[in-house]
């Protein structure tokens, strides 16, 4: 259940002609998850689950503000510093299709949930903040949903989600962890992109 709704954190990040390295954080989660809803709920390709056009929406419109970077280096943990440079774009790439593939499929559950925006918590100069939401849905309880973003050159990136108290960075550290202590960082990068060619097939 929870899965269907992680999903939905990357509607908050659906960007059209904004300008989002211009915009506070939780205004550009706000002001783009309000156009994504909008265009989720006439897409009837969308609701029907369209792998193909979930996984465009995704590439085109999401992918831009996110640090995937960051956030393998992140889920990777200690192990990270052990890497080569080309193990380590390897891991990102494998990483971020992982990713794209997940949360475009989870997009096809949304429904008629609506977002719900806590107030930020922000002082002058600050360049991490995490903006907190939550997903209503009917019949069922609010699903918190927090996003860890970073101020980089170029805007604000998002590195980090926290889904009903479980984060997307710790909750692959773990798995990450074991399979790099049994069969190294290489042994990592095969299994991810084994799970993605057949995850690519379906």
């Amino acid at each position: 259940m929870k899965r269907n709704f992680i999903g939905l954190f990357f509607l908050a990040f659906f960007m059209g002609a904004v300008h989002a390295a211009e915009m506070a954080p939780d205004v550009l989660v706000k002001e783009t998850a309000q156009d994504v809803l909008a265009i989720v709920k006439k897409d009837k390709d969308i609701q029907a689950g369209s792998q193909k056009k979930l996984n465009d929406l995704v590439e085109a419109k999401v992918l831009p503000h996110f640090d995937f970077k960051l956030m393998t280096q992140y889920a990777v943990g200690k192990h990270w510093r052990q890497a080569t440079p080309a193990q380590q774009e390897a891991l990102t790439n494998e990483f971020r299709t992982l990713l794209v593939r997940t949360y475009s499929t989870s997009l096809s559950a949304y429904k008629n949930q609506t977002i719900e925006y806590k107030p930020l918590k922000m002082q002058p100069g600050d360049t991490d903040v995490t903006v907190k939401t939550q997903v209503v849905q009917p019949g069922g309880q609010p699903v918190p949903i927090d996003y860890s973003l970073q101020k980089e050159a170029n805007g604000w990136k998002v590195y980090d989600v926290v889904v009903d108290n479980v984060s997307l960075v710790t909750n692959y550290r773990g798995s990450f962890g074991t399979e790099i202590r049994q069969s190294g960082i290489d042994g990592l990068i095969k299994t991810l992109t084994e799970k993605n060619q057949v995850a690519a097939k379906k």
